[in-house]
């Protein structure tokens, strides 16, 4: 089950998450979810299609960064929406490989949600908690 929220305490006119999890993969995974819901719903997105990304980065932010930026590229160029997320992590290489599936946005069937333009690096954090890992992401609307 995905776990995440929306703070009302980010800045104005820009999308806040907090995505959480009981590992760093889990809450990665989470935050992506709760950028896809905020487009449109998870519950109205079959898993009909598979991407699978791999990536590594200079430190966990920039893997996040990066992580969330190519979704939203394949959101934007492949039309994709996703509703499952999977994340396998190497935290001392830095690398990732998610699994995500979904379909493509069908305006007949989807809820048509905010536009995510951009993930930004302001008020990112990524901190580990007695019971797990919490992600703060905004997003550029």
């Amino acid at each position: 089950m995905a776990r995440f929220r929306y703070p009302d305490d980010g800045p104005p006119a820009d999308l806040t998450i907090e995505a959480y999890g009981s590992t760093l993969e889990e809450a990665f995974a989470n935050a992506a979810l709760a950028a896809f819901n905020a487009m449109t719903p998870l519950e109205a997105i079959e898993p009909r299609e598979v991407k699978v990304l791999e990536m590594s980065g200079e430190d966990l932010e920039g893997l996040l960064f990066d992580f969330l930026s190519e979704l939203l590229y394949i959101h934007d160029v492949e039309l994709l929406v996703f509703s499952e997320v999977e994340v396998k992590m190497d935290p001392e290489a830095l690398s990732l490989k998610a699994t995500c599936r979904g379909e493509r946005f069908d305006p007949a069937r989807h809820r048509s949600g905010v536009v995510v333009k951009a993930v930004t690096y302001h008020g990112m954090n990524i901190e580990g908690e007695k019971d797990g890992w919490r992600v703060r992401v905004v997003f550029d609307i």
